[in-house]
């Protein structure tokens, strides 16, 4: 046993302090801050709670200069996802055929899975599977009572929800080198990050993105009329005559636009807040409508996009991505959508065609009148610069002043003589 000194070193080794004696290199244990787990630290990214209205999120919503923090606590509509989760075939996935599934888990060529299920020892879902048989992803498949695992990657897309800031483009490439949203996405292997739409620069709040380029579209394509949410605050308040023209619709340069939904939310000074819904994205649309009605729009937050809201725990330059559960439950819910509006889609369609066609032949003439004018003007402005004068000799551009010509001056003079 080797002998310690007065100072509580061991002769050869390490200091040996006492059970109460504070270090420099370790805090105490009574004062030692908890340490939060990964788990309670993504707690509210996992917790089911109840959406919140417009009207109390408003209330909640921080002072101007801070960021907007949207307006529900879970960014899926809830019915969404139970309507899924109540279905026994979920969500309409894409099947495949069993021995084709098997022989890309690994388990061989395909003829020799069509004869591994004929021998019975093959099961979906506890029950004996048979040839001919086709499986989801969501399917449990089991050979001789072992589970096979199998890649989700391929049937279900990712979606990635983004709080974007003011100042930054949705954009890959930029000649004037401004910050992207692209920086702030993780990187993939083998797929690509797709933009559901665009902000423009001084645009904020949910921005969407997708591996799948087919789910891009829809969530895009005017014809779907999917429904876009907007916190708008402008300088001024809105009276009753604005408020039924935004709604029944302003003449814009492409075309008539209008909102669907538009909710006074109340302000303080002169900054007046405005919730407002189109089922379009033009660009630059909604301050385009308060332009047209002798508003200018100073703030701009994107709230909601289809089912998918901004979640208050969502921080402005950061990302949050959709489960899979989640993504089947909006696509499936996209799907039922598309069925109750086939009937209309053609009178729709044609009724928007006829539409861009009026828009575009107002635009057509707006133009030439503008030219003939320039024409004008241009004609009018080079009679005057060239110094072409009238019958009297006085330049048009001196405005025909006669009082200085030498004939006028010497008949004044010889009359006060």
């Amino acid at each position: 046993m080797r002998n310690t000194n007065n100072n509580g070193r061991r002769q050869g080794g390490r200091p040996q302090f006492s059970e109460g004696k504070r270090t420099p290199f370790r805090r105490p244990a009574s004062n030692r801050p908890a340490r939060q787990s990964r788990r309670d630290a993504e707690a509210p990214f996992s917790e089911r709670a109840e959406l919140s209205s417009p009207d109390r999120a408003f209330l909640e919503m921080e002072a101007d200069q801070d960021g907007y923090q949207g307006f529900g606590q879970h960014h899926l509509a809830l019915d969404i996802l139970d309507r899924a989760r109540k279905q026994k075939q979920p969500a309409d996935l894409p099947t495949e055929k069993l021995q084709k599934a098997l022989a890309e888990a690994g388990l061989g060529s395909r003829r020799e899975m069509e004869a591994l299920i004929a021998t019975g020892v093959v099961t979906i879902n506890g029950q004996t599977a048979k040839l001919g048989d086709r499986v989801t992803s969501e399917d449990m498949i089991r050979v001789e009572g072992r589970l096979i695992r199998r890649d989700q990657a391929s049937s279900t897309p990712r979606v990635l929800m983004y709080h974007k800031m003011a100042g930054e483009i949705v954009s890959r490439d930029d000649p004037e080198g401004r910050p992207s949203v692209f920086f702030h996405l993780p990187r993939l292997q083998g797929a690509r990050w797709v933009a559901v739409g665009r902000l423009d620069f001084n645009t904020e709040g949910l921005l969407l993105f997708t591996t799948s380029g087919e789910l891009a579209n829809r969530l895009m394509h005017p014809r779907y009329e999917i429904e876009r949410e907007y916190a708008v605050r402008i300088c001024g308040e809105l009276d009753a005559e604005h408020i039924l023209q935004l709604q029944k619709g302003v003449e814009l340069d492409d075309g008539l636009a209008k909102f669907s939904k538009l909710e006074d939310q109340g302000g303080t000074g002169q900054n007046h807040w405005y919730l407002v819904q189109i089922n379009e994205g033009r660009n630059r649309e909604v301050r385009r409508m308060f332009e047209a009605v002798g508003f200018t729009v100073s703030r701009l937050i994107r709230v909601r996009y289809g089912a998918v809201s901004l979640p208050k725990s969502l921080p402005r330059g950061k990302r949050m991505e959709l489960t899979p559960e989640e993504v089947r439950a909006w696509m499936q819910d996209l799907k039922e959508h598309e069925k109750k509006m086939t009937p209309m889609a053609a009178a729709k369609a044609e009724a928007k065609k006829a539409e861009k066609a009026a828009a575009r032949e107002k635009a057509r003439a707006r133009a030439r009148a503008e030219a003939q004018e320039d024409a004008r003007s241009e004609k009018k402005g080079n009679r005057f610069k060239s110094g072409r004068s009238d019958r009297t000799g006085v330049p048009m551009w001196e405005a025909r002043d006669m009082s200085d010509r030498r004939t006028q001056r010497h008949r004044g003079q010889r009359h006060s003589s």
